[in-house]
């Protein structure tokens, strides 16, 4: 599978509602928003894009 080929930099800023609406118009078929300090695993996954959301705006964005 391929990943869109948009910078996870370009979400950072945006209402998350609008951010997650926007990576799954270009191609995200993942998109997981966490909130600050949620623990996660580190396992890498193809087709994902990560949001970590403060008061509801994207602060931080990356693939895996």
């Amino acid at each position: 599978m391929a990943e869109p080929q948009d910078s996870p930099d370009a979400y950072v800023g945006l209402a998350a509602e609008r951010a997650e609406r926007l990576a799954r118009e270009r191609g995200w078929p993942t998109v997981r928003a966490l909130a600050p300090g949620t623990i996660i695993t580190m396992e890498y996954r193809v087709g994902r894009l990560n949001f970590e959301v403060r008061d509801g705006r994207v602060a931080r964005a990356w693939k895996g």
